[in-house]
């Protein structure tokens, strides 16, 4: 129970004292770390606020050793003043003129030796001492350079530049750069770092960026540090000249030697091969000038040498130095002329790959064209053929076709012939003179010296045509029969042998054909065999034609389409 009561008073003691202990202002903390730059003012923050009824009495900075003695830096009393000690007099002062109140020590100019920890003890009355440590780290600014090498075109691999850089802490290198190479980090004993950089160098690579980034704990962005690589190589001369054709008596001719080595030139020489260089020529660095007129023998091979501190190198320019008769003027109208020849023979060439090319295309053309034309006449023809064998209705003749028909009748058949045919119109050109009969369709006839002939073939064929049409009338009637022919003359085709099929027409009746006789009593087409059939054919054909002169000439009528060639009825 002691035992208890003994913790318990402990522990009030403990929250007694802690609560009487006034409140410090900064560093809150009992153990702080701030950083500051070497030659700059530290400010080391040390502020204690007295409670009612309480003094601070002293003020002591002390600086606690690695050992762990304290080395005494400054001590203020409220009676007996300020006192700095050893070292640090004159280099460390209080903030406040009242050092009880404020008591933060301010180091005027920063060493890397006042880096360290420091202890501010505040003592009070009545109630005792308060402390707080501030440990002080003292950085300084990092200094870097970036040191390169000579390099020479196509040298080994090796070191190009090296970046070095000193600073509290190390700072930190890297390199900025599109070259394809290797680096290396350094770290020395007395603090500097530096990075190597190495690579093979080429002529390419001359003027090419190096950067060097040097990053610090002091420093808001890293710090770049510029270089561009150096690459020597030797001299690469050329020579140029403002004149392209070089004639005699010219003025002020020149020749320029130009290099493109690194580094620059220490040294230019003109030469000429075979030979010094002609009288009135002057050299002023890189110009070769001609101080007279040009003349013949300065013709020759002019040499330009280079030299630099990598090596020596040379060129040749030749000069062709010609007469005064070949004037630019001159040279510029042949080449002129020469060109507008070209472009007009080039011209003709196409005119005539052209012609050529319709005058092919129109061949072709008027080939197709007369092909196209044989065939129409060819379907006119059939045409024609078909529609004079079926006895057609239509009249309309075409354009080429208006010609006279003439029949004969010789081994019993009969002929038509055409000829003469107009070509105004599509209707044939009709004489006055022509026998018609009572209807005025012209009457077709025969040549007296066949009509012995003509008398017995028709005879013969109207004989079996009466005889085949009498047994179809017995067979379906005259009706129908005589509507059949009708259809077969008005459409242009010869009616058929097969038995017609029972419909109704509501067509027109028969158009100029005279059957009368074949209604009646006495059938017509059992008559005699011969005597009769000359009249029977002027009677079937004089509904489209008309006979004039042994001529059997068509009927001016709408309905049939004659051939211009003889045709055989």
């Amino acid at each position: 129970m002691d035992l208890i009561s003994t913790r318990v008073v402990l522990t009030l003691l403990l929250i007694t004292v802690a609560s009487v202990q006034g409140d410090f202002l900064e560093p809150v903390e009992p153990d702080v770390t701030q950083h500051s730059m070497t030659e700059t003012q530290t400010r080391l923050p040390c502020h204690y606020e007295v409670k009612e009824g309480e003094q601070v009495v002293q003020v002591t900075w002390n600086k606690i050793l690695p050992n762990g003695d304290k080395d005494l830096i400054i001590m203020a009393h409220f009676t007996d003043g300020l006192t700095a000690f050893g070292r640090y007099s004159g280099r460390v002062k209080f903030e406040n003129n009242v050092p009880t109140r404020n008591s933060a020590l301010l180091i005027l100019k920063t060493e890397v030796s006042d880096e360290g920890s420091y202890n501010c003890k505040i003592s009070t009355f009545p109630r005792g001492n308060f402390e707080r440590n501030i440990n002080l780290e003292v950085w300084s600014a990092p200094i870097s350079e970036v040191v390169p090498e000579t390099l020479v075109e196509d040298q080994p691999h090796g070191l190009v530049a090296t970046c070095r850089a000193t600073g509290r802490p190390a700072p930190i290198l890297s390199w900025d750069t599109d070259l394809q190479g290797e680096s290396q980090f350094l770290v020395s004993g007395s603090g500097t770092v530096s990075s190597q950089f190495s690579l093979k160098p080429l002529r390419s690579m001359n003027g090419k960026k190096l950067d060097c980034l040097v990053s610090h704990p002091s420093l808001e962005k890293p710090r770049r540090i510029s270089h561009n690589l150096v690459v020597q190589y030797p001299p690469d001369p050329s020579i140029s000249s403002p004149f392209v054709l070089w004639q005699s008596g010219m003025e002020k001719a020149e020749l320029m030697c130009e290099d493109k080595g690194n580094p620059e030139p220490l040294s230019i020489t003109w030469k000429r091969k075979g030979g010094e260089l002609p009288d009135g020529v002057s050299m002023t660095g890189k110009k070769l000038t001609f101080d007279r007129a040009l003349r013949l023998n300065d013709s020759g091979a002019y040499e330009c040498e280079v030299t630099n501190a990598v090596g020596t190198r040379k060129t040749t320019y030749v000069i062709s130095v010609i007469t005064e008769t070949g004037t630019p003027d001159n040279m510029l109208v042949i080449i002129i002329g020469a060109a507008a020849g070209a472009a007009v023979l080039m011209l003709i060439v196409v005119v005539l790959l052209v012609r050529r090319h319709h005058r092919k295309t129109t061949k072709r053309l008027q080939c197709e064209l007369k092909e196209k034309t044989d065939e129409i006449n060819n379907l006119s023809r059939q045409s024609s053929f078909r529609r004079l064998y079926s006895y057609s209705s239509n009249t309309r003749m075409p354009d080429e076709e208006s010609d006279s028909l003439r029949i004969s009748n010789r081994n019993g058949n009969i002929r038509v012939s055409s000829r003469n045919f107009s070509k105004k119109g599509s209707m044939p050109i009709l004489d006055d003179d022509i026998e018609r009969d009572n209807l005025g369709r012209p009457i077709i006839g025969l040549d007296e010296g066949e009509s012995v002939a003509s008398e017995d073939m028709g005879s013969e064929m109207d004989y079996h045509r009466r005889k085949i049409e009498a047994h179809r009338m017995n067979a379906y009637g005259i009706e129908t029969v005589l509507k059949e022919s009708n259809a077969s003359v008005d459409s242009g085709h010869p009616a058929s042998l097969d038995p017609p099929k029972a419909q109704q027409d509501d067509h027109i009746g028969p158009r100029g054909l005279d059957l009368g006789h074949m209604v009646g009593g006495d059938s017509p087409y059992l008559g005699e065999r011969y005597g009769n059939g000359n009249v029977q054919i002027s009677k079937c054909m004089s509904d489209h034609f008309y006979y004039s002169n042994g001529s059997l000439r068509p009927k001016p009528h709408n309905g049939i389409l004659m051939s211009p060639k003889p045709t055989i009825i």
